[in-house]
């Protein structure tokens, strides 16, 4: 009679363990097939198109080539306006009001951009790689109002008035000479137009990391800095947040929420916006979607401002 010695069952914990190091490896299995396809589609969609985009910028970008004044081209497009309702910084000073019962430099502001708002931009429009220096403005005007001398400084201490009799005097100078798109002139960008071109893209609070793209309290020496010597934004231009205000062409009103197409402000008003931060303020003025809106005629040694070439209306 012969005795038959049969394998010892696997025993609990190994098979646990077995079928743990199954589960990680699916697991495992999946992340590497999500980053995989995200990477296909980044650069299967994505950096072509992107490749594309600053293509199309660079084939229709122009210069006023006596002015040294370059323009940057931007598409048509769509984007979210303004600021959600969860902002940090909004929350914060909310807090401290409410303990200390004094105002912080942000009361009141992110309410102000909202509701968010979708925006459909449908002509393109140029806009100033950099804000407009001392040397072009008193190529075009005769003269430097600016605190802080330097010709590639930006120039400041202009009003809203200013800025338009500047956009005013090239569009005739420049029409004059044959050298405007059918349809277009010399202006402000309007409210819309800036805050589209300042995000080039990007949704959160700045279009990049702010140290390396402005010049703000945190970095200035509480002075203005040449044009163009922090980085650019992704659509190349300079200067978006930081150094000078850029005056919009837009009166100061609410948002509307829901869907809109090329917006404009309130027909009339006291209060045009202005946009960007500035050399002395803090991160949060430098902001996207900050809004500040100064009394007409207001000039400081802060306020400056972009040109844009926009369609007439």
């Amino acid at each position: 009679m012969t005795e038959e010695t049969a394998a010892p069952p696997s025993s609990g914990p190994a098979q646990a363990a077995a079928r743990a190091r199954r589960a990680w490896l699916r697991v495992l299995a999946a992340a590497v097939l999500i980053v995989l396809g995200w990477i296909g589609w980044h650069y299967g969609v994505e950096m072509p198109a992107m490749r594309r985009s600053a293509a199309k910028r660079a084939e229709n970008a122009r210069t006023i080539t006596d002015l040294n004044l370059d323009l940057v081209w931007i598409a048509p497009g769509t984007f979210l306006m303004g600021t959600p309702q969860t902002f940090v910084a909004r929350w914060f000073y909310d807090t401290r009001k409410q303990i200390t019962h004094k105002p912080g430099p942000a009361d009141g502001d992110s309410a102000i951009e909202r509701p968010m708002t979708w925006v459909t931009l449908t002509q393109p429009f140029w806009l100033g790689r950099t804000e407009v220096t001392q040397a072009q403005w008193t190529a075009v005007m005769g003269s430097n109002p600016s605190h802080f001398k330097g010709d590639d400084l930006p120039v400041e201490m202009v009003s809203w008035d200013d800025a338009m009799m500047f956009c005013l005097k090239l569009t005739e100078r420049e029409r004059a000479a044959g050298r405007l798109p059918v349809g277009y002139a010399y202006t402000l960008p309007t409210e819309a137009q800036w805050e589209y071109a300042c995000r080039a893209g990007t949704t959160g609070n700045y279009a990049g990391d702010l140290d390396a793209m402005a010049w703000y309290d945190q970095n200035s020496g509480v002075t203005t800095h040449p044009v163009a010597t922090k980085q650019l934004n992704a659509w190349g231009l300079a200067d978006m947040s930081g150094n000078v205000w850029e005056a919009c062409l837009d009166w100061y009103g609410g948002y509307r929420g829901g869907e809109v197409t090329n917006p404009r402000g309130p027909v009339s008003g006291s209060e045009h916006i202005h946009r960007g931060g500035d050399f002395g303020g803090t991160a949060n003025y430098a902001r996207s979607a900050y809004r500040f809106h100064p009394q007409l005629g207001f000039r400081s040694l802060s306020l400056g401002f972009r040109l844009a070439l926009s369609a007439v209306r």
